[in-house]
Parts: structure tokens; sequence; C-alpha cells
């Protein structure tokens, strides 16, 4: 199964712990998988997101930045 929510972050970011947290357990009760990419590996990330991780994207389109909403995001999963 493709994993259909990514989740951009950082080491040591706390939002990014929080957004974890929100996405780990929508996906769950949901069924999806999610795959988490750290920017730091990549410049080009470091450069398109360094100001606005955590970033989610669902099915390939920007989801939200800084927070992720579970209601939201669970929304977007079921359609």
């Amino acid at each position: 199964m493709t994993p259909r929510v990514t989740l951009y972050s950082k080491p040591g970011c706390h939002l990014c712990d929080d957004a974890r947290t929100v996405v780990a357990r929508v996906c769950s009760e949901l069924g999806e998988q999610y795959v988490e990419v750290d920017i730091t590996t990549d410049p080009e990330l470091v450069r398109r997101f360094g100001e606005e991780i955590p970033v989610t994207f669902v099915d390939g389109s920007q989801h939200d930045f800084w927070r992720v909403d579970a209601e939201r995001l669970a929304r977007a999963l079921r359609r």
C-alpha cells in the first residue's frame, strides 16, 4: 500500500512531534499509511519547507503546515 500522507519534518521540532502524533493517530484510525521525510537530508527540501515545517501532503497535494488539524486530515482521507 502506498502511503497517502507525507509528513515533512526535522529533528528537534516540537511542532513536528505534535504533527506526527496527529498524523499517526488519524492514519491508524482510518487504515491509512504515512511516510515521514526529514527535510535536513535534502537542501532543496530545506529551501522549500524550512520555515513552514511540519508540512503535510495528502495524495501528493499540500494539505497543512505548522499544525495538523485531525478532523481536517480525516476528512481529506475519507474523500
